[in-house]
């Protein structure tokens, strides 16, 4: 079977970017009080580096599992391997599961970095959603996956 491997980008990393703008410009003008200005301009790049974490989410298949990365080093994420994942169904987040990799109580882990489509996840009995702009493609890979897994 042909893996699978979609990347989605999102428009946060542009929202941060802004206001790391924002802010290196409240340096600049900060003037002569040194512990503003090198307080603001650590805050900006902080903004900064967080803005190149959330630029994309990718989704691949791994062989043995199922990764999903954020941002252009992909340094952030979750994985699992194929025999854990139970069922894939195509969901919806809500605005409480917000953007980003969170866990809540009684909702499960969210990884999303825009919109609300997702994937819900069964894996090991926890509930995973993993946010895509397709929804359709990663669900009906992850199907055949686990189908083919049961099979083996």
């Amino acid at each position: 079977m042909d893996g699978y491997e979609h990347t989605q980008r999102g428009a946060m990393h542009l929202i941060l970017l802004a206001v790391s703008a924002i802010i290196g410009a409240a340096a600049v003008l900060s003037g002569e009080i040194p512990a503003a200005r090198n307080g603001l301009l650590s805050l900006s790049v902080v903004f900064a580096v967080v803005a190149a974490g959330f630029a994309q989410l990718t989704v691949r298949d791994r062989g043995d599992r199922l990764t999903v990365r954020f941002g252009w080093i992909p340094l952030i994420g979750w994985s699992a391997r194929w025999e854990d994942i139970e069922s894939a169904e195509i969901g919806r987040t809500s605005w409480v599961d917000g953007w980003g990799l969170h866990w809540l109580p009684g909702r499960g882990m969210t990884i999303n970095i825009w919109g609300q489509d997702c994937v819900v996840l069964n894996v090991k009995s926890r509930i995973v959603r993993v946010g895509t702009d397709d929804p359709e493609g990663l669900a009906e890979y992850v199907r055949r996956r686990i189908s083919e897994q049961q099979l083996d």
